[in-house]
This record gives C-alpha cells, sequence and structure tokens, in this order.
C-alpha cells in the first residue's frame, strides 16, 4: 500500500521523536514509604463518567463484538479524549478521537472497537475494563494504548486513581478511606508493562500511543505543552520492544502552527476535551504516526488502513501563475451548461481574469451554506490545495438562512459574534456543534491566511425582490454580519449585494425588467446574470486597490 501526506509532518514526528528519545533518562527507583507525590491535577474537570460504570457499560459495545468473522480488531484504551462521555456521541459538544478512528481503516480487514472510558485513568482502567477488554483479545488483534490525563490527585482518596509517576518498579499499598478497599498502587510505566503482557500473553499486539495535547503553553516557546508521559511511553516502548506513537507531539506540533483564535476552537468547554475540530485531528495525527511509522512491527497493521493522503482538490497549476479559488453556493456554481439555464457568477470567471496571468478554479458547490461546505469535506479541499500567493473568493448566505436541526438542516446561528450552541438532528439523531455565520467566515479567513494565501470576503447576490421601485437589500442582517466580519479580521471585501444591487437599481427599475439577469426564480442567475456579477466583482476588486485586480484583463 502506497501513502501519501503533503505536508512537512512525516519529517517533524520523526525527527521529534528522535530527539525526545536522546533526551529521555531514565526515573530513580522509590521504595514504598518514599514513592513520589501523585501529579498535580492541571486539566481541572471532573469527569463523572466512571462513577456511573454501569450505565457506562450498558451504552459501550460488548468487547470483541465488532469482529466480524475472523478479522482482527484494533481495540482503542484510554479516556475521555478517546471516547467522551457515557454515549460518546457528542451531545455535549465534546467528542474522543475514537469516534472517528475507524475512518482510517479498511472494515473488510480489521475492525476498530473504541472501549476508552472518560474519567479513567492507567490505574483504574487496567483495573476495572481491561478484564473485559482482555478476555475478547485473539491472536493478531491489535491494542492501542493512549491514557494518562487522569493519572493524578489523591493516591488513597477522592477519586482515587493517580500512579506513581514515572517508569519504576515502585508500588504502594493504600486503603481507600471512602470504602475501605486494599489496593496496591503501582507506576504509570508498570501498568503500560501489564497491558504489554497481557496482550502479548494472548498473541495481540499492543501500541504505546502519547497522548492528546491540552489548550495550554509554554511560557517560554510560545508552542503547546508536551506532556511528560510521552518520556515515560517512549522508555517503555523501548524496553518492551513495542511500537511508540508520538501523538502528543504529532498534533502539538499542528496546534503550533495555528492561529491562537483557531487553536482554541479544537476545544470545548475546557482546556482539555476536544471539540469535533479536535478530535478529527487527533484522529488523523494517529493514523498519520502509524501510517509513518518505519517500525516493521506496525506493517501489518499499515497494510489494513485506507490512505491518509490529505483531501485536496486537484488544480492544474502552472509555474508563475496563482490560483484564484472561488466557493461558494449556487450563485457562484449552477449547471452553468445551457444558455437558457442557470449559471454561477465562477463559470464567468474568465471573461474578467487574464487566464494568461492567473488560475481559476470554481469549488463553490449548489445549495451550499457555510455549515454545509465546512461538513461535507468541501472547505478542506480547498485548504489542502492553497499554496502561498493565491487568492480566495468566499461568498455564502442564501442557503445559510432556514432550520439548523430540522428541514434541510443548513442553517446556521445569526450573528457575527463567535458562539455556538449543541444541536440535535432531526434526521438520524447525531450531535452537532453549530457556529454563527460570522464564525464560519472567520474560520474560512483564518485557514486561507495560514496557507499564505489572500482571502475576499463576497457579499451574497441580490435577490429579484423589489419594494418601491427598489431591489430588495439585506443591509441589516447580512450585509451587517459582513461588515463586523471585516471589521474584526481586516480582510478584503468585494460588496457585491449593493454593488449588483444599484446596478439593477439604475438599468431596470422593477423586477419586471430584472427578470433577465435570473433564472428559475428570485434567486438562480441567468448567463446574462452570471456575467454581470463576475463584472461587477472586478469592479469591486478595483475600487479596493486589491492586487487580484492586478490580473484583471
Amino acid at each position: 500500500m502506497e501513502i501519501k501526506i503533503f505536508d512537512n509532518r512525516t519529517m517533524i514526528i520523526k525527527t521529534k521523536l528522535f530527539i525526545t528519545a536522546l533526551c529521555m533518562l531514565a526515573l530513580p527507583s522509590m521504595a514504598q514509604n518514599n514513592v513520589p507525590k501523585p501529579l498535580a491535577d492541571v486539566n481541572h474537570v471532573v469527569d463523572l463518567t466512571l462513577d456511573s460504570l454501569n450505565k457506562a457499560e450498558t451504552a459501550r459495545i460488548p468487547a470483541g463484538s465488532s469482529r466480524k468473522g475472523n478479522n482482527p480488531v484494533l481495540f482503542l484504551v484510554g479516556n475521555s479524549t478517546m471516547r467522551n462521555g457515557t454515549l460518546g456521541n457528542g451531545s455535549n459538544g465534546q467528542w474522543g478521537w475514537g469516534f472517528f478512528a475507524h475512518s482510517f481503516f479498511d472494515e473488510n480487514k480489521i475492525t476498530v472497537e473504541n472501549q476508552a472510558l472518560g474519567g479513567t485513568s492507567s490505574r483504574t482502567f487496567y483495573n476495572k475494563l481491561w478484564p473485559d477488554v482482555r478476555k475478547a483479545l485473539k491472536p493478531g488483534d491489535w491494542v492501542i494504548i493512549s491514557i494518562g490525563h487522569n493519572d493524578n490527585g489523591p493516591y488513597d482518596s477522592g477519586r482515587a486513581r493517580a500512579s506513581i509517576p514515572g517508569v519504576g518498579y515502585d508500588s504502594l499499598n493504600v486503603t481507600i478511606k471512602e470504602t475501605g478497599v486494599k489496593e496496591t498502587v503501582y507506576t504509570y510505566g508498570e501498568y503500560m508493562r501489564r497491558f504489554i503482557r497481557d496482550c502479548r500473553a494472548v498473541g495481540a499486539k499492543p501500541i504505546l500511543m502519547s497522548l492528546t495535547p491540552r489548550d495550554a503553553y509554554d511560557e517560554k516557546t510560545g508552542k503547546i505543552v508536551r506532556k511528560i508521559h510521552t518520556q515515560w511511553l517512549m522508555q517503555v516502548a523501548a524496553e518492551e520492544g513495542v511500537p511508540f506513537i508520538d501523538l502528543n507531539e504529532i498534533s502539538g506540533e499542528q496546534l503550533d502552527g495555528y492561529s491562537k483564535w483557531k487553536e482554541k476552537y479544537f476545544f470545548y468547554g475546557d482546556h482539555i476535551h476536544g471539540s469535533r475540530f479536535g478530535a478529527m485531528m487527533n484522529a488523523r495525527s494517529a493514523a498519520e504516526g502509524i501510517a509513518m511509522s518505519d517500525n516493521p512491527a506496525l506493517k501489518p497493521l499499515q497494510n489494513m488502513m485506507l490512505t491518509v493522503e490529505l483531501p485536496a482538490y486537484k488544480v492544474q497549476r502552472e509555474k508563475g501563475k496563482p490560483v484564484v479559488w472561488f466557493t461558494g453556493d449556487s450563485t457562484v456554481k449552477n449547471t452553468d451548461k445551457d444558455k437558457n439555464g442557470m449559471w454561477g457568477l465562477g463559470s464567468q470567471a474568465y471573461t474578467v481574469f487574464d487566464k494568461k496571468k492567473i488560475t481559476c478554479y470554481n469549488a463553490a458547490q449548489a445549495g451550499r451554506s457555510t455549515r454545509t461546505y465546512l461538513n461535507e469535506g468541501r472547505w478542506d479541499k480547498v485548504y489542502n490545495a492553497l499554496e502561498p500567493g493565491d487568492f480566495v473568493f468566499i461568498q455564502f448566505g442564501h442557503n445559510d438562512i432556514g432550520g439548523i436541526d430540522k428541514d434541510k438542516e443548513r442553517g446556521v446561528i445569526p450573528g457575527a459574534a463567535d458562539t455556538c450552541h449543541v444541536y440535535k438532528s432531526a434526521k438520524d439523531g447525531t450531535y452537532e456543534l453549530v457556529y454563527s455565520f460570522g464564525w464560519y467566515l472567520k474560520k474560512f479567513i483564518d485557514d486561507v491566511r495560514e496557507k499564505g494565501a489572500t482571502p475576499i470576503l463576497v457579499s451574497l447576490t441580490p435577490r429579484n425582490e423589489w419594494s418601491n421601485g427598489k431591489i430588495e437589500r439585506r443591509n441589516d442582517t447580512y450585509g451587517k454580519w459582513y461588515r463586523e466580519v471585516v471589521s474584526q479580521t481586516g480582510v478584503e471585501f468585494v460588496d457585491l449585494h449593493n454593488i449588483m444591487a444599484d446596478y439593477l437599481d439604475k438599468k431596470c427599475g422593477s423586477k419586471e425588467k430584472a427578470d433577465k439577469y435570473y433564472n428559475h426564480d428570485h434567486t438562480h442567475s441567468s448567463l446574462l446574470g452570471a456575467k454581470t456579477n463576475a463584472n461587477n466583482i472586478a469592479k469591486g476588486l478595483k475600487a479596493i486597490h486589491s492586487k487580484l485586480a492586478s490580473y484583471l484583463k
């Protein structure tokens, strides 16, 4: 299987792994009565999932039940960053990356089974949940062990889930104050060794994986804090001869490259749990770490993976020519075939742009709102294809009105504030964190700038609705939100809505006379309308002295 990734993460992963290995030192052993204090709870999050273990067991599938025939199973062992909440369905706006991990593996060869549970530490998972997983293991199965965020707090009271810091062989006999239960507590490294031994005893293959990064910055470096568990996991992996994947570093390096505004929305509700963005990033990081590893032990698992190539639109680039991207809805891209049919303005790009100087790519899609354009992966295909010097038109609005959790479920929260809310789909019962219209625009703008390209915000085309001899304008809603986004981001703005409205007011003066610029209804453009919209975008670019204006005919 050939695996391709078109960015610099391959070198980052291998280089960081090598550097960390060189710097890693074994921790000294401690006696029974002189064990180090447990790690401090830096998360400051009370996750009660483990406390309702009986309820959690009814929601999690029985260990091994995903197995298809004699195919192997990839078991995931972790905490709430891998499987959030009792149901693990995002109903609280938080997602564990295990929810998305299956998308990188061929289900006809292997199934991915998320046995993680929020609130667990290496100690409590091993004692309470691991026995059932261990019973389900068969030769040829794989087990990813990525746990440790909750290995803190008291040894013998409260949640009593701390492991002894480090990788030594010390132990501590405790009696849980609230219950009187006696227990022997081991080091973090010893719990890892026990997971490994149990896997090997039945012919399963363990993989140690470092933790997801937290929303915390190192004041000296200005980068995301790397967890100390990485060093401990690497040492145990090296000593035991098992594969190690540095998820903490791969995702941390990603977050380091984002703006602070963007980094924040990869978390939700606190500084540790991922939003859907964060969970999907961590799932991809885990998959990339496996796919790019040169550890021969991982070859069989790599052969059961799907490609981890980043999705991107395939544009035919020519040396020295930037690309201008069109994103949006049916007013930007329509059927664009029948001269008497409906047309999007992007189809007329070369009537205003000089194709000798610039390449035009129409990535818009009819019927999309900012939300659905993002959710369907269309924006990611633009984002992943961007190169420095490109330009991106961002033009949405017509479909952002309407039901958020009903009807076509493409609506967004009105306004430009950075706000969001969890909604449940009436179609399939899934949950989604939906943001405001302005937030989606700001995300697109920020993403474009991150890639060294230039975003250009374009207001939506006016509808052919008239009152008192003037065409309808939406300056008190979308127009207001556009301008608030412009004020907040400083993005270039072509106010096509008002430029075209001024044109139609002057040229037509009535709905009937303006009909020739529309087709089918009051929103979609005729060929003439599409050409006129393209011409008015060119006019707007010149008016704001955009660099893109130099590529016009």
